[in-house]
């Protein structure tokens, strides 16, 4: 007990005595540990002392918040590298059954557009009926959307410079081949179907200016979930990286 008593005063005696040096040199110390340079006196720098090569790297606490309009692009940076990775992942689809050839693809502040074209390629003449290469093809398309959180607007269109039937009927086909592809991805499991809707357009947006194939067509758009002002500067992204 005796002895116990005597540590227990070594000890609170230690503690009340202070080596002025000894704590110089800990304080020191410290500041050397934390700064850059050797140093022999307190370091009263205010904040986080960085080393200067790591001053422009990018880190929590390390510099100024991102501004809202710097964030939105990079937002649309990382949109378009999500799309453009579908492009290459839809198109590997198509080329392994022989039909890159009949999509084409688009990246604007909406989303990405597949467009299937060519209405001879997937619907016979004045008919909402798929083709068999059209469903090859719609299957090779919805096998690299599956899973996605996007959604889906299938969207049919019509040659407006064609002989065609009248405009109403022009209407209600370009509707019926659009719902065409909706069913094909949907009843075959591919797309949910809360996520997938379709559209008929007619004649009003035609892809050139003249008769063309190209404006028979039925476009599927991976609608962005990008807020407005970040979509708004997809095609500037696009035009930057393409």
């Amino acid at each position: 007990m005796i002895t116990v008593l005597m540590c227990l005063f070594l000890v609170l005696f230690a503690m009340s005595s202070i080596d002025a040096d000894k704590y110089e040199q800990l304080k020191a110390s410290l500041a050397t540990g934390f700064g850059t340079t050797p140093s022999t006196s307190v370091d009263s720098a205010v904040g986080v002392i960085v080393d200067p090569k790591y001053v422009d790297d990018q880190g929590i606490g390390f510099n100024a918040e991102k501004s809202p309009e710097e964030k939105n692009k990079e937002a649309a940076k990382q949109e378009v590298e999500k799309f453009d990775s579908l492009v290459k992942q839809i198109t590997a689809n198509l080329a392994a059954q022989g039909l890159q050839d009949q999509v084409s693809f688009s990246i604007d502040e909406r989303g990405l557009t597949v467009k299937l074209l060519g209405g001879q390629t997937y619907f016979a003449g004045d008919s909402a009926y798929l083709q068999a290469t059209a469903i090859t093809a719609i299957d090779a398309v919805g096998a690299a959307l599956t899973g996605l959180p996007n959604h889906l607007s299938v969207e049919g269109h019509i040659d407006p410079y064609g002989q065609g039937s009248p405009a109403l009927n022009d209407w209600e086909l370009a509707g019926a081949r659009s719902t065409a592809v909706l069913r094909r991805l949907v009843e075959t499991g591919v797309i949910a179907p809360e996520r997938i809707s379709s559209t008929s357009y007619g004649g009003v947006h035609p892809e050139v200016a003249s008769e063309s194939a190209l404006n028979r067509r039925v476009d599927i758009v991976v609608l962005t979930e990008l807020p407005g002002a970040a979509a708004s500067l997809i095609p500037e992204v696009v035009n930057e990286t393409h």
